[in-house]
C-alpha cells in the first residue's frame, strides 16, 4: 500500500504532467521525463506510462492530450476539435465523426469522458469515430453538442 508522502509525490507530478501536457506538444515518454525532471520531479518511463493510463490522456497524432472529463468536458474537446473534420448522421441510431488519420481516439476519449447522457457508446478506428444513441430524439441532441464542441 502506497505511504502518504508517495501519494503527495505521485499528485504533484501527475499537476505537473497535466500541464505540461497541455501546454507543450510531446510525443515521447522519453521528452516528458526530461520535462517533468527540470519541473523537479523525478520519474521514470515506467512511471510516466502507468500516469498516462491512469490519467486517461491518449496520444493523438504524434501529441499526447488531455481527455475531457464530466468535470471539465470543454478543456478534451478544446485538445482535439481541430482534428474534426465532418460530422454525419447515419440513419436515426449512429453518428459518424471523421477525423484526421490518427485522431479518432482521441475524439472518441473526449466524448466518452464527456459522459453525455445521449452517447450510449463510442467505437473508434484510424480516422472515425462511431456514435451510437438510443434514437433519433437523443441523436438530434447529440448533434447539436457536437456542433457545438467542434465548430465547423
Amino acid at each position: 500500500m502506497a505511504s502518504t508522502s508517495e501519494n503527495t509525490l505521485t499528485a504533484a507530478r501527475r499537476a505537473a504532467l497535466r500541464r505540461i501536457i497541455a501546454e507543450t506538444p510531446v510525443s515521447r515518454q522519453e521528452d516528458l521525463v526530461r520535462l517533468l525532471a527540470r519541473a523537479g520531479h523525478r520519474a521514470t518511463q515506467s512511471s510516466i506510462s502507468r500516469d498516462l493510463r491512469e490519467m486517461s490522456v491518449a496520444k493523438v497524432g504524434d501529441r499526447y492530450l488531455l481527455a475531457a472529463t464530466p468535470e471539465e468536458p470543454a478543456s478534451g474537446f478544446t485538445m482535439v476539435a481541430a482534428f474534426v473534420r465532418d460530422i454525419r448522421r447515419a440513419g436515426a441510431c449512429l453518428t459518424i465523426i471523421r477525423t484526421a488519420t490518427g485522431s479518432a481516439q482521441g475524439v472518441a476519449l473526449a466524448i466518452d469522458r464527456a459522459a453525455w447522457p445521449e452517447v450510449a457508446g463510442t467505437l473508434s478506428g484510424d480516422d472515425t469515430v462511431f456514435i451510437a444513441t438510443d434514437g433519433a430524439p437523443a441523436q438530434r441532441r447529440l448533434m447539436a453538442r457536437l456542433r457545438e464542441v467542434f465548430p465547423a
